[in-house]
């Protein structure tokens, strides 16, 4: 019995998300990774409404040249910005199935430099 990828992520995502629960005051910070790009958002569940979301395909990260770890942190460093600017310092970190290294890491620790807490 084979499971693929994309099986073994939603299955991983659906134990998590069973845990996981975000609010106003302690939205989820979602990541989604694919293979060129990383996002971030903000999400309020009671509500069921995004707060915030940055993409490393945003002009201010686009142009930079650096590599896709790097870039992942400046996702992190930004979205904790337009957070604590909007009043929100602490969240729920939702790696959404992905393994918590690499990419993954590098956005939550820019997440934590920039000024949130999880």
């Amino acid at each position: 019995m084979a499971v693929n990828k994309q099986e073994r992520r939603q299955k991983i995502k659906l134990k998590l998300r069973k845990k996981i629960k975000g609010t106003t005051e302690t939205p989820r910070l979602s990541v989604f990774r694919s293979n060129a790009e990383i996002y971030a958002q903000l999400i309020d569940d009671k509500a069921g409404k995004t707060l915030l979301a940055v993409g490393s395909a945003e002009k201010s990260i686009k142009g930079a040249k650096a590599t896709k770890i790097e870039k992942a942190k400046q996702v992190g460093k930004l979205i904790a910005e337009k957070a604590v600017a909007n009043g929100i310092n602490q969240v729920v970190f939702d790696r959404n199935g992905f393994l918590y290294h690499g990419r993954i890491k590098s956005l939550a620790e820019g997440a934590r430099e920039g000024g949130l807490k999880f």
